[in-house]
């Protein structure tokens, strides 16, 4: 390509619509890079950032050779169905079937890049299941709500088991240490306080650019929607001991 590109992922531990498990990464890769040399910015092919029968063929490279790494290093566990594939010449076999009609469905986002990035921004730090989609919770089962996108969009309800629940749930917790955002190239954080603002003044942009700021959250109150003033912050210790060092009088009189 001759240019240095730079671009930022993002780490999807995914729950889809019936809240089973769908890891994914959303890769953000700007239109071009640095040359070599570092002295002018080199934008991709107008029409195209890249070529989608070349691409296809990278990533069923890349992601059957790590599957095939994986099964040699003995980090793969086969189970149900799968358990054939834990013979060395089946999974040799399987592997060959995946080497056929690898799709990559590449096309210009709708509301252009800035949209893009405040649908990601919206994901980043985002629990597994918000609390609204939770129905009901009783003794034995949680009840919760997802969309079903194969069916118009219809709206349906999934009731699990407490130890199920909590299963899927755990099953998004990322190992320690593992970061959730990653950055590569010029927007590596070795480098992006010295090449982005190089980048930009290739691209005849304000080098640093001014931080807009965000504003506030104001806490409203549930019942009056009134806005409500933060007197105090505790712990989870500190409230702990309020809650169990509280003396209650009881007059029966």
């Amino acid at each position: 390509m001759g240019r240095k590109p730079g671009h930022v992922c993002f780490l999807n531990s995914g729950y889809c619509g019936r809240g089973l498990r769908h890891p994914h990464i959303h890769c953000v890769v700007p239109g071009g890079g640095l040359s070599l040399d570092h002295s002018r910015w080199i934008s991709s092919h107008p029409r195209f950032f890249l070529p989608v029968k070349v691409l296809s063929k990278e990533v069923r490279d890349m992601f059957l050779h790590g599957l095939e790494q994986a099964y040699r290093d003995q980090k793969l566990s086969f189970y149900g169905e799968c358990q054939s594939l834990a013979d060395a010449k089946a999974f040799a076999a399987f592997l060959e079937e995946q080497k056929k009609g690898w799709v990559v469905y590449a096309k210009p986002p709708f509301g252009g890049s800035e949209h893009v990035l405040q649908y990601l921004a919206r994901y980043t730090h985002r629990v597994a299941i918000s609390n609204h989609r939770i129905v009901s919770v009783d003794d034995s089962h949680v009840t919760f709500q997802w969309k079903d996108y194969a069916h118009n969009n219809q709206q349906r309800t999934t009731p699990l088991t407490h130890e199920d629940f909590l299963r899927r749930f755990l099953q998004h917790l990322l190992p320690k240490g593992l970061p959730r955002i990653r950055y590569f190239g010029w927007l590596a954080n070795r480098r992006r306080g010295r090449l982005l603002p190089l980048c930009r003044t290739l691209l005849q942009q304000d080098p640093n650019p001014p931080v807009i700021p965000e504003n506030p959250y104001v806490p409203h109150c549930p019942r009056c929607h009134g806005e409500m003033r933060i007197l105090e912050r505790l712990t989870a210790s500190q409230l702990w001991k309020v809650l169990h060092g509280m003396v209650y009088a009881l007059d029966t009189s």
